[in-house]
């Protein structure tokens, strides 16, 4: 599994692709889960902070625990 790109030497687009990445939807709610882990928002939005460079990705997951 990939690591999450650090906030001090990653772009933005680095950031938003990891996020694409990791918590790509697959069609298939009942298996999958992720809309409910995330409160219905898609992870991009769930993640905006950690993407705009405000908070580290562990932060932002302590969020959805």
């Amino acid at each position: 599994m990939d690591v999450a790109p650090e906030i001090y030497d990653s772009t933005e687009e680095e950031r938003r692709d990891f996020i694409k990445r990791k918590y790509h939807c697959i069609s298939d709610c009942d298996m999958c889960g992720l809309c409910k882990v995330f409160h219905g928002k898609d992870p991009e939005n769930a993640y905006r902070d950690y993407i705009d460079g405000r908070r580290s990705f562990t932060e932002v997951s302590a969020d959805y625990k």
